[in-house]
């Protein structure tokens, strides 16, 4: 069996927002122009009417829908908002729990074998694993950038990632593991991103100046980047959300063979889909590492899910309706790389 291929229907966020697509026309989406794609993860407030409890009638039409266009429930991506009564309460692992395991139910009603976590404590998903068994739905912590995989001796920053690796290794439980995203084998800044803060620091020419801040991301240490982009462009680089655009990857994708066996789907981060130079028709997204991190999944043999989840709208809005990339063509060209990268040998 090889690498299947899914979509997180949080690529689309935008087609709904603008009352173009609803989930329907988005399943219909991954059936019909994705070339074999059938894996579908849902955001839970998103998707899914009244959540967290959503009428049967909304249950028996997901279901009926997905097997309509024969698609596969891969992932129910959950968030335990702790603060979501922040007037005078914050949730503790005990109720966090508690809505984990609302989410593990509406999960298997829905079909889905997996649901994402990322907020969620360990002792929180610890009191949710009884039920995740008995229901058979593998609770999966995202590993999201700037999280690293590995533990670094030279660092006291707390890795929660090892923690729940030995956690997995000494219990022997089948149900508590990973869903790495791509976005932590970066490559580049995204240019997207980048364009974005240097047009709220009011640079009308700006594509010039990405270019540069990319290139200086190749052949520059960490630590001169830094120096470098803070003297020349500081009104970008100032100690904001752009800095963080200037990290080095946070994980290599062979660091995916400490948690193989925990792999229970991956995320196919993107943000900008561009034409290869060298071949016409195919694309690639020059910030994400996802030739390496295939290869890798490749080799340690593993055969479930990449669902594509495009991030790169969230960085354009400010231009106006009439400048958005388009979700639907973005989705369909990574959807091509992924089927090129897993059958490639």
């Amino acid at each position: 069996m090889a690498i299947k291929r899914g979509v997180s229907l949080y690529s689309y966020q935008q087609e709904e927002w603008f009352g173009r697509w609803t989930w329907r026309d988005q399943l219909r989406e991954v059936a019909l122009n994705l070339d074999g794609a059938d894996g579908i993860e849902i955001i839970s407030e998103a998707t899914i009417p009244q959540y967290p409890y959503p009428s049967e009638a909304f249950i028996d039409e997901f279901n009926t829908e997905m097997a309509r266009w024969g698609l596969q429930a891969t992932t129910l991506d959950a968030f335990p908002d702790p603060l979501q009564f922040r007037r005078d309460h914050v949730m503790n692992d005990a109720e966090m729990a508690e809505r984990l395991k609302i989410d593990l139910r509406l999960a298997k009603k829905l079909g889905m074998k997996n649901i994402r976590v990322l907020g969620n404590t360990i002792d929180s998903v610890k009191l949710a694993l009884p039920l995740a068994e008995e229901l058979d739905i593998t609770i999966s912590q995202e590993i999201h950038f700037p999280s690293p995989i590995k533990r670094d001796p030279n660092s006291q920053r707390y890795n929660k990632i090892m923690d729940i690796l030995e956690y997995i290794e000494k219990t022997g439980t089948k149900h508590y593991g990973f869903q790495p995203d791509f976005g932590v084998f970066r490559t580049a800044p995204s240019d997207v991103y980048l364009g974005y803060y240097f047009r709220m620091a009011g640079y009308e020419e700006y594509a010039e100046h990405v270019k540069a801040v990319m290139e200086a991301f190749k052949c520059m240490s960490y630590e001169d980047l830094v120096e470098w982009a803070k003297k020349t462009y500081p009104k970008v680089f100032n100690g904001g959300w752009a800095d963080g655009e200037l990290r080095p990857a946070s994980a290599a994708p062979e660091e995916l063979k400490l948690i193989a066996p925990y792999i229970y789907c991956v995320h196919g981060k993107f943000f900008h889909m561009m034409e290869m130079p060298d071949r016409p028709g195919e694309y690639e997204d020059l910030a994400v590492d996802s030739e390496g991190a295939i290869r890798v999944l490749k080799e340690i043999g593993y055969e479930g899910y990449i669902d594509s989840e495009y991030e790169g709208q969230r960085s354009q809005q400010d231009r106006g309706e009439a400048y958005l990339a388009s979700e639907i063509e973005e989705v369909r060209r990574h959807q091509k790389m992924l089927k090129r990268l897993i059958e490639e040998a």
